[in-house]
């Protein structure tokens, strides 16, 4: 078991726990669930007692379905408690509840795991793996990596499908969002229009597995890697979704996302306009990966 890695990502809205052989570098177990931990946060500043809640629950049912120990998991959370007030009452609450030590890493950090997640996706799929650009959409950040000549450009936008959803004035929120990626790009000065376009994430992801007929019920993460997604057909799949009842929704896209879905193909939408890019390439693939490898590069030295 000395090459086995269980990493831990604890998202705005999403939880997701991989168990990894480094050796093999593949995956043995995997649990995804969604917890909601950003829910409410812009309103009130903290994590709420609700959330808090859920993301024990979930701890407590990966440790059964994964069979791991808590103690030794390799575990970090992101924009939800980086800004939270309470981010480490909440922390300290859910180790002494159970025994995951979650680390708080900054959006840098976070866009330099999914990369190294989405490396080795891309080689494990035969795919140009030395000029991209990946868009990471959270529930309460969004990352997008430039990669080009073997050195990469991050920024970390403090927009996410959960911060967005529940803003007062989201259409102005989403001008600004735009407005700060045409800086980013203006600002790296980098040259993308050859670069490929590669999403990942639960809205992509989603969206992805509706293009294949698929649903949350039946998600399959390999049909979706390496799908391609075009604007017109994120659109279409969006004018769907907005035509469906709530409860239909619930199963199309996942209980928890049914209230940020939308939000999440119109952050989608701006990024296919903003970098001027027409296909995006879809993975899984994600930052509970990138915590694994990371820590593979160290285990099998």
């Amino acid at each position: 078991m000395q090459n086995i890695v269980t990493s831990i990502d604890l998202g705005s809205n999403s939880f997701r726990v991989l168990k990894f052989d480094c050796k093999e570098n593949r995956s043995l177990c995997e649990f995804d669930t969604t917890v909601g931990t950003a829910d409410g946060l812009s309103k009130t500043g903290d994590i709420s007692p609700e959330a808090l809640q859920r993301v024990i629950k979930a701890i407590l049912k990966s440790i059964e379905v994964v069979d791991y120990d808590p103690t030794k998991a390799v575990a970090v959370t992101t924009q939800a408690l980086r800004a939270a007030n309470n981010s480490q009452e909440i922390l300290e609450t859910i180790k002494n509840k159970t025994g995951v030590e979650f680390t708080i890493i900054d959006g840098k950090k976070e866009g330099e795991l999914t990369l190294l997640s989405m490396q080795n996706a891309l080689k494990r799929e035969k795919l140009q793996d030395d000029n991209f650009v990946l868009l990471d959409i959270g529930g309460g950040s969004t990352e997008l990596i430039i990669y080009q000549d073997s050195k990469s450009y991050i920024k970390s936008f403090s927009f996410g499908i959960v911060t967005l959803s529940q803003s007062t004035n989201q259409e102005k929120d989403l001008i600004a969002f735009e407005k700060e990626v045409e800086a980013f790009l203006a600002y790296s000065d980098k040259d993308i229009s050859d670069s490929v376009f590669i999403s990942t994430a639960g809205t992509p992801t989603i969206i992805a597995a509706l293009k294949h007929g698929l649903d949350s019920t039946n998600y399959d993460k390999h049909i979706i890697n390496g799908t391609t997604l075009t604007m017109s057909e994120v659109i279409k799949i969006q004018e769907q979704l907005n035509s469906i009842s709530k409860e239909e929704l619930k199963i199309k896209v996942g209980i928890g996302r049914e209230d940020f879905i939308n939000t999440g193909m119109h952050i989608y939408r701006l990024f296919f306009k903003t970098l001027k890019k027409e296909i995006s390439i879809v993975f899984d693939d994600g930052l509970r990966e990138g915590v694994a490898l990371d820590v593979c590069k160290i285990m099998i030295k």
